[in-house]
């Protein structure tokens, strides 16, 4: 019921006092009308280059202290590495131009398509979706991987977003990830053992292995533990790979078939997974068994 007096100008029913609620919010480009619009001028273009593959890069925040305040096992957490896998794959079932996303330890970097469209190509929309994705699945997931083990607080993500023009500088960049992997985790994998295994404080391992070379940690591993460097998982040692993949699947539906009664039948479909690999992607080999994954450098 309106308050107010109706009287007609112009041939339109206009009020005096409380307008009709239509009259309020006529369209939203009328609304978006007003003298406070000039603040929208001191927003930066954000946008993104053309033909260019859109790379964002996630790392854990103080994962150093949130490791320890949750326990995670030295050198490697298998749970934290799987659900740290199981985030990632929540963001490329959510933004399916990801072409490819690769991980280790607290940290994700996952590659949107060339030709992506998405949010226009802003690097801070894309970057907040990406962040914000990765950190509400991890906190959802983490019963699933910790079991009753608490998660005591949130954590949290940065992001940043880098631009590669080419196919070469992709995998150089994604190669560098890799190699950093290897690097870290030979380390952690030497300093642990020292302590675990050795009886050495922190502080003397890290002194014990200053100044080493891979091949000393080899040797320190082999020769006083009698660990083979070679034989540890690829998962530690290599990372994860994120891709899509089609996939066979058999999936039984009720179907009535001419003159019969309703029965079940298997019927075969295929459908795009995100698949995980623990492999080397240094190499021509994984990119010549999985050439879909690259655009062609013409476009």
């Amino acid at each position: 019921m309106l308050i107010g007096k109706a009287y007609r100008s112009g041939g339109l029913v206009r009020w005096c006092g409380v307008q009709p609620l239509a009259c309020l919010f006529t369209s939203s480009s009328n609304m978006a009308k007003s003298k406070f619009e000039y603040v929208r001028n001191f927003e930066t273009d954000d946008t993104c280059l053309r033909n260019c593959y859109i790379v964002v890069r996630l790392d854990g925040r103080n994962f150093h202290r949130f490791a320890e305040q949750h326990r995670f096992t030295k050198p490697n957490d298998n749970r934290a590495l799987g659900l740290m896998s199981r985030s990632a794959r929540s963001v490329m079932e959510e933004l399916e131009d990801i072409v490819i996303a690769y991980g280790q330890s607290d940290e994700f970097s996952f590659v949107f398509k060339r030709t992506s469209t998405w949010f226009k190509r802003r690097a801070s929309k894309i970057m907040t979706h990406v962040a914000s994705q990765f950190s509400s699945s991890f906190v959802f997931y983490w019963k699933e991987f910790f079991g009753e083990q608490p998660l005591l607080y949130p954590p949290s993500f940065d992001g940043r977003v880098v631009l590669y023009p080419s196919n070469r500088n992709l995998k150089d960049y994604l190669s560098w990830r890799q190699a950093d992997c290897h690097i870290n985790n030979l380390y952690n994998t030497v300093f642990w053992t020292l302590v675990q295994k050795g009886g050495l404080t922190t502080a003397q391992a890290e002194d014990r292995l200053k100044g080493t070379l891979a091949a000393d940690k080899n040797e320190i591993l082999f020769s006083e533990f009698d660990i083979n460097y070679n034989n540890e998982s690829d998962l530690h040692k290599k990372g994860t790979t994120l891709i899509w993949e089609k996939r066979d699947e058999i999936v039984t539906k009720r179907m009535k078939l001419p003159n019969e009664e309703e029965k079940d039948v298997a019927v075969t479909r295929s459908r795009r997974r995100v698949e995980a690999y623990h492999c080397d992607i240094i190499g021509d080999q994984f990119w010549e068994e999985h050439p879909d994954i690259l655009e062609d450098n013409s476009c």
